[in-house]
């Protein structure tokens, strides 16, 4: 083997050697099934570093089970549809969606997809993920997006999809409704605008814009300020029309002023009066942000620049009485980031039973379990049911038509689909003989296709096997893609989607910050792998705890390309030393201390590192595993036999010794670092390490006594390098002996060899001479309690006897000074001892079960 581990090298090398088809799922194997449904990224930029850490997760979890006996599915699926792509393309050619014919932009789309998706899909080869590629699904193909509206088909039919007319959020520069999961907040700093609509009536309202939406005027019934405006009306100051002053307990008598105007409609507090007292509808915005004729003067202006115009018309009117600056939480667009407005329009809506969806959360395990109060207080919060249509182009269609003659709906018949009904026509006519039809126009939101990953993965509509196993998802996206993937599955088949879901979280730059290429604290995956290789990636993304965010860290990185050399340099050393071995049964029977020490410790390692990948810490396992490679086979065991491995038929023990301990080690890392295990696999095992069995504890070799003996060899080992260190000695520069007092049974061939001297173990204390070499008086102590008695009580401790002076070191000493009596204590001296064995100076060690004379 090289000195030098190449890691670029050896992964291209398996890159091209490896058969993708050993990790294919075989529905037919015997095999216990584990099916995981795999997040389907969106096709619209590269693959992140925060895909990088999911996709790693997941690739630690199917290569373990797969090595535990599972016949494991890990599928990769794309999210293709939807506004992401639609911007993209509209950025990449230059064009809007309404400019070209609908078909053309639908294929600029698929086009612009699939060529991401051949730039994503080298990457997630390149990271050395275990994918089964003949499951691969592409939510823009009908093979997919049939079962999309099937799903949609049955729902409706079910009662489950209703159309309906309900005010819904509009992103006006996507010009397109979006779900209440869809919207973000941002905090930020706006104006409260005190604006007078009659002498005795003053509202306070951050949305100047929308006074001529306003439909009423609201205070809170136990303000006794304004009880007796109850039920008068009041003009608005813009538009002129007449508008109730009503009460109700919602209102916050501390905002502002205590009266608040209520618009059709400024946000969902607003929707709940509207219902409540069944009040006007006056909706002046369009779905591109700009004002509507009911606006008057200011139709047609954005809502921006009719702020700002209808406060400079008050003001000139002297209705500005004041304006502050406050705190304020924006509604914007998870996408683009434009500030969302509610819109009332007729839309296709699924109905959110929150009580079921909550009981079919309960029966999925969450990891870790604290993620499924973020599901419970999101689903709990839910107002309004989950708008599904979308006014876009690139996303699956609707199948559904409108009877141009009775405007009656109808839906497709499942034999009829895949359809586009902006293409094609129903196969048959309405009930009332018309055959005139107008096909829908709206799309799916694109969470109608994501939202049922684990049914199709799962053969459905024909399901073989539900649920399926395990969802691994990050923790940005619960309340869109677990909720209705949740919903859904309750929907169509009554079942919890996955037995498991397991909540990782996102990745955040070294600074602290979330990634941003206008920060400029971005890292790709590819920067990463060009430098130091998958595994070392593998390694950090492995470092995080699963459920919270985790920071990139170069440092990270360097730190597991240094451990895969010293993994790599230990490799070589037991190759070298095992080549053309062959066990036999009396090597297990001859194992000496330190191999039943090493050997022992090692199944507890895997005891350990079980317990941890079974319950996704992959952080603990992997620092399990280094610190076992590192400090204790590395350090230590092989310190201890190196000289064993020279001595002839000795050396045979501690060959299998090594041969054992590096099999399992490799096998214990497969998962986390595929590369480096299967090269080194490769040179003395057979077949791929990927295929072999993860390790499993052999009580057998679990031995306490031999821990203990093994670690206080390790100990005195390490006291015995201080020692020489300390005295500039070479580590193995011969001592003319060592001699160990200790209760244990302790091997003392690997002592000897490990320190090139001479080792005596025995649990009779040998007859050791002492004497005080130096007793230097602290002055810092001894000045102030003596002052100019110092000098006298310096004589006395001269004049003590060597067994005085002995005594001294452990316990107080009477002496006179001047005829007074007084207690010299210890810790008033500093002490250095000499001791002689066999008449031989000699240095006395320490450790936890053993005292050690060092005879120089």
């Amino acid at each position: 083997m090289e000195k030098e581990y190449r890691a670029l090298e050896v992964e291209d090398k398996w890159l091209r050697n490896w058969d993708e088809r050993m990790y294919y799922f075989d529905w037919k194997s015997n095999k216990p099934h584990y099916i995981i449904d795999t997040p389907p990224p969106y096709p619209t930029g590269s693959f992140h570093i925060g895909h990088a850490l999911n996709w790693c997760i997941i690739d630690f979890i199917a290569r373990y089970k797969r090595m535990n006996g599972f016949e494991v599915m890990f599928p990769q699926g794309w999210d293709c549809h939807g506004l992401p792509t639609e911007v993209k393309v509209e950025e990449k050619y230059g064009i809007k969606k309404n400019e070209v014919e609908r078909e053309k932009f639908r294929e600029l789309c698929i086009k612009f997809t699939e060529e991401n998706i051949e730039k994503m899909r080298a990457t997630t080869k390149r990271l050395g993920f275990s994918i089964d590629w003949s499951k691969e699904y592409i939510t823009m193909y009908p093979e997919y997006f049939t079962k999309t509206q099937i799903s949609f088909v049955r729902m409706f039919r079910n009662g489950q999809i209703y159309r309906g007319y309900h005010p819904v959020i509009i992103c006006p520069r996507c010009e397109t409704t979006i779900a209440l999961a869809e919207i973000e907040y941002r905090r930020g700093k706006t104006k409260l605008n005190y604006i007078k609509f009659s002498e005795d009536v003053v509202i306070a309202t951050t949305r100047p814009e929308l006074i001529p939406a306003c439909v009423a005027l609201a205070v809170n019934p136990s303000d006794r300020r304004y009880q007796h405006l109850v039920g008068r009306s009041v003009r608005v100051p813009v538009g002129g029309h007449e508008v109730r002053i009503i009460a109700d307990e919602a209102v916050d008598p501390s905002f502002g002023t205590g009266i608040v105007m209520v618009c059709t409609f400024g946000d969902r507090q607003d929707v709940r009066w509207w219902k409540k007292h069944n009040l006007e509808l006056r909706n002046i915005i369009n779905r591109n942000g700009t004002l509507n004729e009911l606006a008057g003067k200011y139709s047609s202006l954005k809502l921006s620049e009719a702020r700002n115009r209808i406060l400079e018309d008050l003001k000139a009117e002297g209705r500005v009485l004041k304006q502050e600056e406050v705190d304020h939480n924006v509604g914007v667009c998870w996408r683009c980031k434009t500030p969302v407005e509610i819109f009332p329009a007729e839309q296709w809506f699924v109905k959110v039973d929150k009580e079921k969806v909550i009981e079919m959360a309960k029966k999925v395990k969450w990891v870790p379990e604290f993620m499924f109060d973020r599901l419970l207080t999101w689903v709990e919060s839910m107002e309004w049911d989950w708008v599904i249509s979308r006014q876009r182009v690139f996303a699956t269609p609707i199948p559904v038509w409108y009877c141009k003659k009775c405007g009656k709906i109808m839906v497709a018949e499942e034999e009829w689909l895949p359809v586009d009904p902006t293409k094609q026509k129903p196969l048959r006519n309405c009930e009332c003989g018309s055959s005139e039809f107008e096909g829908e126009k709206d799309v799916l939101d694109t969470w109608m296709d994501s939202s049922i990953t684990p049914l199709v993965i799962a053969g459905w509509p024909e399901t073989k096997e539900y649920p399926v196993s395990l969802r691994p998802q990050g923790h940005d996206i619960i309340r869109t893609w677990a909720f209705y993937t949740i919903l859904r599955s309750a929907a169509l088949m009554n079942e919890i989607p996955w037995k498991e879901i397991v909540i990782n979280g996102i990745v955040f730059g070294e600074d602290g910050r979330k990634m941003s290429k206008s920060i400029g604290n971005v890292i790709s995956p590819e920067e990463v792998v060009e430098q130091y290789g998958a595994d070392a990636l593998r390694q950090w993304a492995a470092s995080g705890v699963i459920g919270e965010d985790l920071i990139f860290s170069w440092r990270e990185v360097v730190a597991a390309s240094r451990f895969q050399q010293k993994l790599w340099s230990v490799a070589r050393f037991v190759l070298s030393h095992i080549s053309g071995y062959e066990e036999r049964d009396e090597d297990v029977k001859s194992l000496r201390t330190a191999d039943r020490w090493i050997i022992s410790k090692l199944n507890r390692l895997i005891a350990t590192v079980r317990e941890s990948m079974d319950n996704y810490r992959f952080d603990e396992a992997l620092k399990a595993i280094r610190g076992f490679l590192w400090y204790e086979l590395a350090d230590n065991y092989i310190e201890l036999v190196k000289g064993r491995l020279y001595s002839g038929k000795e050396s045979n023990s501690a060959k299998f010794t090594l041969k054992y301990v590096l099999d399992r080690v490799l096998r214990l890392l497969a998962p986390i670092t595929p590369f480096i295990t299967e090269e080194i696999w490769s040179r003395f095992g057979k077949g791929s390490v990927h295929l072999q069995k993860y390790p499993e504890v052999e009580g057998r070799f679990i031995d306490e006594e031999a821990e203990k003996a093994g670690e206080e060899m390790k100990e005195i080992l390490s006291a015995i390098r201080k020692l020489k260190h300390d005295k500039g000695l070479a580590l193995n520069a011969p001592l003319r002996k060592i001699i160990v007092f200790t209760h244990l049974e302790l091997d003392t061939m690997d002592l000897e060899f490990a320190t090139n001297s001479k080792v005596e173990v025995t649990k009779n204390l040998p007859k050791i001479k002492e004497e005080v070499r130096r007793l230097k008086p602290k002055f810092a102590i001894l000045g102030p309690l003596f002052k100019d008695r110092v000098k006298d009580l310096l004589r006395a401790v001269e004049g003590l006897s060597d067994d005085e002076k002995l005594k001294l070191t452990k316990e107080p000493v009477i002496i006179s000074i001047g005829g007074e009596k007084v207690e010299l204590k210890p810790e008033w001296f500093e002490v250095e001892i000499g001791r002689s064995v066999e008449g031989v100076e000699a240095e006395r060690i320490e450790t936890s079960n053993s005292i050690v004379f060092v005879l120089c």
